[in-house]
């Protein structure tokens, strides 16, 4: 250790942070578009908290983090290899300090009678041998420096691949525990649109009975409901798997699925505050970029083991014992013994094997620093996908909601019409009846009704329209035309009034 200031091969320096001030080409907002008054403010240079799931205010979504981070065994597995790395790093320390071996011989043995044929007395005999032996390689040239340092390095990257499982685990159940609750939308939204469909079929059954209506509109809308119907199964195909991966996260198999913990998008709360942290704090922050870089310090560590490696060895050992021919005479005086051994070892000729393998180190070593840029770029790529995200899918909900409302509206106004159709004697319109251009082949039934009772039926060349469309006004005033029984006033209510 004290000639580690010795060490041959390169000193670790940490990379320096990427040279920008942003994440996307431009300034951030300040927030994120309203959707149903609702905005997301960004909050730069603010560090985001360690258990960051508390932001969606779910007691049973922390309630699955904390089952997971004590019961799943790939986080499991990942302490395990972090302690795999730390003790093999203590390990590697030990060789910085003299080994010392104690060692007892007992030998029985006969030896053969001298040049002259005379037998020695007497010819068999016992020896026995206790000794001390110390064994000492000083660190001249740092190898076992550059050894731990690298072990060191492996131990961080361990360190930061825990943390990284850590914070995977808990992403994964988020995401996990987010999709369910939009699976449960989806099927409960597909459940209602069923429901519409049937009570529209339902609808034009009886109007086909009172003759208003064909057979072909009452089977197109029977395919229309088979078509809704068979979207469903998938998506409570998905929704199980959505569990049975909630379950496994946790660390539990699939017959255990927790019953209590069932995701809603009303029992999630869309976090406000957005802390955006700094490019430059990113780096030292990101566990997956602190993994890559203590790779980068353990392969720069090896250039040294490899130099060190091609250079003088030095070895000093001692030994200190007694040889008797009787175990009791054993450490009595006359019979001790010791040796001192100073060695050093030169490689001089290996086949090229040591040199190559410094060069193998080196490669590794830009090897390492690639994987570490590359590490560096996609951790900004992600943040800056996280960030046009958000922004897009705000306008994107805004749109949504303004969307559902005009449907909503739609759905009121062919409800009106559709019910104003049922009466017998009434003034009736067509289950699309709506200001604004409207479907032909839907409306014929009111234009049919009004041809027979006097009216004229519109045709392309006396409308001067496509025959596919025609304006709502011009069907409102083909169905109140000259001698139509439809030529009262329309009911109180009517969406053509407005």
């Amino acid at each position: 250790m004290l000639m580690s200031g010795c060490a041959v091969g390169p000193d670790f320096e940490r990379p320096e942070a990427p040279p920008v001030s942003g994440y996307t080409v431009g300034r951030l907002p300040a927030s994120t578009a309203s959707a149903d008054g609702q905005t997301q403010r960004f909050h730069q240079g603010r560090d985001i908290s360690g258990e960051w799931w508390s932001v969606f205010r779910s007691k049973a979504l922390q309630t699955l983090i904390e089952e997971a981070l004590a019961n799943n065994p790939d986080l499991e597995a990942a302490q395990a290899a972090l302690r795999i790395a730390r003790e093999n790093t203590a390990a590697q320390r030990g060789f910085y300090f003299p080994s010392v071996d104690a060692n007892f011989d007992a030998t029985r043995q006969k030896v053969p009678a001298d040049i002259t044929g005379a037998v020695p007395s007497p010819r068999i005999f016992n020896v026995f041998t206790g000794q001390v032996s110390v064994s000492y390689t000083p660190d001249v040239f740092g190898a076992n420096f550059r050894n731990v340092e690298s072990l060191e390095a492996t131990a961080e990257n361990q360190r930061y691949q825990l943390e990284a499982t850590h914070v995977t685990l808990a992403t994964n159940i988020v995401l996990a525990a987010v999709q369910e609750a939009s699976l449960r939308g989806q099927i409960a939204a597909t459940e209602r649109i069923i429901k519409i469909v049937r009570d529209v079929l339902d609808l034009m059954r009886r109007q086909r009975s009172l003759g208003q209506i064909a057979e072909a509109d009452v089977v197109a809308q029977e395919a229309a409901l088979a078509q809704v119907e068979q979207t469903l199964p998938p998506l409570q195909r998905q929704l199980e798997q959505q569990r049975h991966l909630l379950t496994a996260l946790i660390g539990r198999l699939p017959s255990q699925e927790p019953t209590r913990s069932k995701f809603t998008l009303e029992a999630l709360r869309l976090p406000r505050d957005l802390p955006v942290t700094l490019p430059s704090a990113l780096v030292s922050q990101r566990p997956d970029i602190r993994a890559a870089e203590a790779n980068v310090h353990s392969t720069s560590a090896l250039i040294g083991v490899a130099i060190a490696n091609r250079l003088p060895n030095i070895t000093l050992s001692a030994n200190d014992g007694s040889q008797a021919f009787d175990i009791s005479k054993l450490f009595s005086p006359g019979t001790g013994f010791w040796t001192l051994t100073g060695s050093v070892l030169q490689p001089v000729f290996r086949g090229g094997t040591l040199y190559h393998r410094e060069l193998a180190a080196r490669a590794a070593f830009d090897q390492a620093a690639a994987q570490y840029r590359s590490t560096v770029i996609t951790a900004f790529q992600n943040v800056a996908d996280v960030l046009s995200a958000l922004r897009t899918d705000a306008v994107a909900l805004e749109k949504t909601i303004a969307a559902e409302r005009a449907a909503l509206r739609s759905l009121d106004i062919a409800r009106h019409c559709c019910s104003m159709r049922s009466r017998p004697t009434s003034w009736r319109c067509s289950t699309s009846c709506r200001p604004g251009p409207i479907d032909l082949p839907i409306r014929r039934p009111c234009i049919r009704r009004s041809a027979a009772a006097g009216g004229t039926s519109p045709t392309p060349s006396r409308s001067g329209l496509s025959p596919s469309r025609i304006s709502s006004n011009k069907v409102l005033a083909q169905c109140r035309g000259p001698g139509s029984r439809f030529a009262a006033a329309e009911p109180p209510g009517c969406p053509l009034r407005k």
